[in-house]
């Protein structure tokens, strides 16, 4: 088969080009790898230049919305279709890229898929006409995919229709195991005492709030505990005056900043975003054996479902300072067989082959 996937270049706060990644990277690639003839068309939103690369079957394009907007991003999207004559389109990443997957794809009279790793719907302020042309293009794909049941039956409810399939999240090949005083020096990390960490957004819809809290008491009962910090930040959100702040990291460090840890947070509120959430960086806690304490949203207690003792009631301080003591009696946790991007992506191959 021809597969045309959109995408967004920066999903993530992560530049997928240069830095190729998770699921809007993987996917594609490991479909080319299974002979199908694959393009990844990425859309930037800087002064990107446009760029293109071989990499067997799959050829990765960027094209850049300045400075005219999203429209030269189209045209090529809609060229590259009439001339390849693909078999599918695939839209994913954000709500815009599943709208104009459904509408390029109905203009050649080409089957369409719409893939969610997220409640899109939560991403912006989604007034009633937005909503319905995101629903509507649901309705109208041939296929839908997500990142795990719930957010599957949810859109399924939104477009009217039966669930959407589940084409899970994974984490990526560096997560893996590796020795924590070797990982602590090459990040900059101290060598003595306990590391509890935090990685990725830091913003109010991940429940910060009640790591503020339960800081000051996990601190008092084991002094020797230090609370590291990564990711990225919303202005208002105030962090603990003794935290290790890291900053924004490089992908390449991830592996070597989990492996740190004697313990890491997975925060979400119950909402319509946390409920419909399969953190990338739960999935990479996992590949790396770090006990990871996680809110008990659904979608993070389908991920855990083997693992009841790492899930904490949602907002509850005092649970998640009881589940905590328990995780740092650990030094690493099996989570059992993981399964990879490659068992994701041989079941989108299956969706495909027979939609």
């Amino acid at each position: 088969m021809r597969l045309l996937f959109l995408s967004k270049r920066h999903p993530q706060g992560r530049d997928l080009f240069h830095e190729p990644f998770g699921r809007f990277y993987h996917l594609p690639r490991l479909l080319a790898e299974r002979g199908h003839a694959v393009d990844l068309l990425l859309l930037g939103y800087g002064r990107d230049r446009s760029w293109q690369r071989a990499e067997g079957q799959l050829t990765i394009h960027c094209r850049s919305a300045w400075p005219s907007g999203p429209w030269d991003y189209t045209r090529y999207g809609a060229r590259l279709l009439r001339e390849q004559r693909h078999d599918w389109v695939i839209g994913c990443s954000d709500i815009w890229f599943g709208m104009l997957a459904e509408r390029l794809a109905a203009a050649r009279g080409t089957r369409v898929l719409i893939d969610a790793y997220d409640n899109y719907e939560t991403y912006h302020p989604m007034v009633p006409p937005l909503r319905r042309l995101w629903r509507r293009a649901l309705g109208r794909a041939d296929q839908l995919t997500a990142a795990g049941p719930q957010l599957a039956e949810f859109m399924g409810r939104s477009a009217g229709r039966t669930a959407a399939e589940v084409v899970p999240m994974a984490a990526d090949a560096g997560f893996i195991p590796l020795e924590r005083a070797v990982c602590r020096r090459a990040v900059g990390l101290p060598q003595e005492g306990r590391l509890v960490g935090y990685t990725g957004a830091a913003d109010r819809r991940r429940s910060m709030e009640l790591l503020l809290e339960l800081w000051p008491r996990l601190k008092t009962w084991a002094p020797d505990l230090r609370l590291v910090l990564s990711g990225r930040r919303q202005q208002r959100i105030r962090l603990p005056e003794d935290a290790l702040w890291l900053g924004y990291r490089p992908g390449e460090q991830m592996p070597q900043i989990l492996n740190s840890m004697n313990l890491v947070f997975v925060l979400n509120r119950a909402s319509s975003f946390g409920d419909y959430s399969y953190p990338s960086k739960l999935y990479e806690a996992m590949a790396c054996r770090v006990p990871a304490v996680a809110s008990a949203v659904p979608g993070t207690a389908w991920i855990l479902r083997d693992c009841p003792q790492l899930l904490a009631r949602p907002g509850c301080t005092d649970d998640f300072f009881d589940k905590s003591r328990a995780a740092l009696s650990l030094n690493r946790f099996d989570y059992g067989v993981q399964s990879g991007w490659a068992a994701s992506a041989a079941r989108l191959d299956t969706i495909l082959t027979e939609g």
